[in-house]
C-alpha cells in the first residue's frame, strides 16, 4: 500500500462521506466511481476540510469551463495550515492572468520544439535498460519510469541532472507523502523554491541556453517577467512534469506486464504505440486536481459554498460509458478516443506533447529490449494515492 494514512475512520459510504486517501479508492477507484455514477454523480465529503467529487465525463468538462466560479486558486486538495499561496503559473493562475502565463511557456512544448528533445530521452531509456537488462529483473517503477521525467526536466531547464533522486524526493513528498504530512509538504515547498532561487540568480549572472534563460527575456504586460513568477514557472515544470509522466509511464509498464496479449500486439506492430498511449492515458490517468468555489451557487443540484473545493477528477471521467464503449475494457486501438487524461479547457496540461514523447519513447525501448516480462508475484505492487496515482512499485521478471 502507498505511504499515505488515511482518516482513522473507514469509508462506509463513498456517496457522503469519499475519501482520496483511502486504502480502497488507491487501491482500484474504478468500482468506487461506478457506484457513484449510479448513485449520486457528484458525491460530498467533509473530510479534509470538505470537497466535491464527481464521476461523469459532461460534469467534469462543466466545471472547467467556468473558470469565473471555479478558481484555480487552490489546485491541491489537501494543503498544510497558514500556507503561502501557490505559485505555479498558469496552472495557479485564472483569467486574465492565466493568458499570458499561459503564452510564455507553449513555445516550449510545441511539437517541433519536442522531437528535438527525443534522441535526448532516447538515450536516458537505452542507458537505464542497460543498467539493469542481465539482471532478469527490476522495478519497472523505480528503476526505469520513475528516472525518466527528472532527466527531461533538467534537461529542459538546464539545470544539474545529477539532482534527479533530490527531484523525486521532493516531488513526492509535494504530491504524495506530504498529503498526511503537512510538514512535509511544506519541507519539499522549500527545498523546490529555494533550489530554484539559487538557479534563477544563476541565470541573471550568466544567462545560458536553457528554458530559464530564455524565459528571463519575456514580457507581461510589457513589463520584464519577475523572479517570482519565473521560480514559480520552474516550479510547475518540475512538480507537474514529473510524477505525472512516470506514473503514466508505470501505469503503461503494469498494464503491458499484466496483459500478454497486448504487449504481443506492440511488439509485432511499433506503429501502434502512439495509439495505445492515447488508451492507456485514458484507463490509467493519473492526475486528479483541485478547483476552489469563489462564491455560493447551486450547480448541478448541489449547494455549493464560497471556499468548496471541487476535485476534477478526470479519471473517472475518462471512465464513463456514456463516452467511451467498454470503459473498463482497455481497447489499444480504440478509434474514437476523447480522453482528458491531460485536463480540459483553459487549464489543459501545455506539456502533452513532451508526456506523450516520453511515454512513445520510453515504451518503445522497453519492449526492443525486453519484449517478455511479467510481474514478479512473490513482491506487492504498490500505488501511489491522493491526486496523482500511479506504481511506487512494479517488480517484474523477464
Amino acid at each position: 500500500m502507498a505511504d499515505i494514512v488515511p482518516d482513522v475512520a473507514p469509508v462506509e459510504d463513498w456517496a457522503t462521506d469519499y475519501d482520496i486517501l483511502d486504502p480502497a479508492y488507491i487501491t482500484d477507484p474504478v468500482p468506487i466511481w461506478t457506484e457513484l455514477r449510479e448513485r449520486c454523480p457528484i458525491a460530498r465529503t467533509e473530510r479534509h476540510d470538505g470537497s466535491w467529487l464527481p464521476v461523469n465525463y459532461d460534469d467534469v468538462r462543466d466545471f472547467a469551463a467556468n473558470p469565473g466560479l471555479f478558481s484555480n486558486a487552490k489546485t491541491i486538495l489537501i494543503t498544510p495550515p497558514n500556507a503561502p499561496p501557490p505559485n505555479a503559473p498558469p496552472i495557479t493562475s485564472d483569467p486574465p492572468d492565466h493568458r499570458e502565463a499561459r503564452r510564455l511557456i507553449l513555445p516550449a512544448f510545441t511539437p517541433q520544439v519536442v522531437e528535438t528533445h527525443e534522441p535526448y530521452i532516447r538515450d536516458v531509456c537505452q542507458q537505464l535498460l542497460r543498467g539493469f537488462v542481465e539482471e532478469g529483473k527490476a522495478d519497472a517503477a523505480s528503476d526505469y519510469a520513475q528516472q525518466i521525467p527528472p532527466r527531461m526536466i533538467a534537461h529542459l531547464l538546464g539545470v544539474n541532472e545529477e539532482r534527479s533522486a533530490d527531484f523525486i524526493h521532493w516531488v513526492r513528498c509535494a504530491l504524495e507523502l506530504g498529503l498526511s504530512d503537512p510538514p512535509l509538504r511544506q519541507w519539499a515547498r522549500e527545498q523546490i523554491f529555494g533550489f530554484f532561487t539559487n538557479e534563477v540568480a544563476a541565470r541573471r549572472a550568466q544567462p545560458g541556453n536553457d528554458f530559464i534563460s530564455e524565459m528571463m527575456t519575456a514580457h507581461i504586460d510589457g513589463k520584464p517577467i519577475s523572479d517570482h513568477q519565473l521560480i514559480g514557472t520552474c516550479n510547475l515544470l518540475l512538480v507537474a512534469g514529473i510524477d505525472t509522466t512516470w506514473s503514466s509511464i508505470g501505469s503503461a509498464l503494469w498494464h503491458l506486464a499484466t496483459h500478454p496479449q497486448d504487449r504481443h500486439r506492440l511488439v509485432e506492430n511499433p506503429d501502434m504505440i502512439p495509439v495505445a498511449i492515447e488508451e492507456l492515458l485514458r484507463a490509467y490517468s493519473p492526475v486528479t486536481m483541485a478547483r476552489l468555489v469563489t462564491r455560493d451557487e447551486d450547480f448541478k443540484g448541489c449547494p455549493m459554498k464560497a471556499g468548496d473545493t471541487i476535485i476534477m477528477n478526470f479519471p473517472a471521467a475518462n471512465r464513463d460509458p456514456k463516452v467511451f464503449p467498454e470503459p473498463d475494457q482497455v481497447i489499444i486501438d480504440r478509434a474514437e478516443n476523447r480522453h482528458v487524461a491531460f485536463g480540459v479547457g483553459i487549464h489543459r496540461c501545455a506539456g502533452s506533447n513532451l508526456a506523450r514523447m516520453e511515454m512513445k519513447v520510453a515504451i518503445e525501448e522497453w519492449l526492443k529490449m525486453i519484449p517478455e516480462f511479467r510481474l514478479d508475484e512473490t513482491e506487492e505492487v504498490t500505488w501511489a494515492g491522493g491526486q496523482v496515482r500511479g506504481p511506487r512499485q512494479l517488480k517484474v521478471i523477464f
